[in-house]
């Protein structure tokens, strides 16, 4: 009855220190999970939606993202980077989330999952200012098309290369696109209204737009498909919130006005 006894009290004892140590370890687990700083990737050569300043980084989206983060109570930290980098990066887990002024597409679908859309978009045909022959798609054939790797300007280009009678140059970025047609170098570029819009407005870049849209693309916030599922509803409400109080309105006026 003793030996019982002391087994008892050992036994009693033993769930004790476990149930305080899954008590503990629950405990640092919901600590590391408060304390996760999510990665988020950029490509701060899209102005009006991603830019530096200085050592600032600003522009749409980075508001955006940062007031989304701050409704919701989660942690940031902007990872700079190629467009054309950045869905590779979140495959290879170095990044949890992408906002790039990216365009959703079916084709990107199978490899992340979108937020609701936060800005209604689409594709313009931009010249030298100086160009008076080319006035809409339709008057591309034979000519030289500047486009940015990755986007959906160089998608469609590509796409359509047969069908336009035309050859696809691609970039890295926009300035060295922008340039190339300035140059006279290739006749046209393919590019989303707001940002040549912004970019043509701010500096006297020798562009002019021409034609009609090509598309009405909507842009979202990504993660990678089948992950961060808690995290994106997390966004989606942020948004929806941001949206709601005026904030979303306040940001996009910032950089585009009326």
């Amino acid at each position: 009855m003793k030996k019982l006894g002391l087994f008892s009290l050992f036994l009693i004892l033993s769930i004790f220190i476990a149930a305080c140590g899954s008590k503990e370890t629950a405990g640092e687990t919901e600590k590391g999970s408060k304390d996760k700083v999510y990665k988020v990737g950029v490509d701060t050569t899209y102005p009006p939606f991603e830019f530096k300043e200085g050592n600032d980084y600003k522009g749409i989206d980075i508001e955006l993202i940062n007031a989304i983060a701050k409704n919701q109570g989660f942690k940031i930290e902007l990872s700079p980077m190629d467009f054309g980098g950045i869905i590779p990066a979140m495959q290879a887990n170095q990044l949890d989330v992408a906002i790039a002024g990216m365009s959703i597409t079916d084709e990107r679908k199978k490899v992340v999952d979108f937020s609701t859309p936060y800005f209604d978009a689409g594709l313009t045909v931009v010249v030298n200012k100086d160009n008076s022959s080319i006035k809409s798609v339709d008057d591309l054939k034979g000519k030289k098309i500047a486009v940015k790797k990755g986007t959906t300007g160089a998608k469609y280009a590509q796409d359509n290369a047969a069908k336009l009678g035309i050859t696809v140059v691609q970039f890295n970025d926009s300035p060295a696109m922008f340039q190339e047609v300035s140059n006279g170098n290739a006749d046209a570029l393919i590019e989303d209204y707001p940002v040549i819009s912004y970019a043509i407005a701010q500096k006297d870049l020798g562009l002019k737009i021409v034609g009609d849209r090509l598309n009405g693309d909507q842009y979202g916030i990504a993660v990678l498909k089948g992950q961060n599922q808690d995290l994106l509803k997390k966004i989606d409400k942020g948004l929806a919130e941001l949206k709601k109080d005026g904030t979303y309105d306040k940001i996009i006026k910032t950089y585009l006005g009326e």
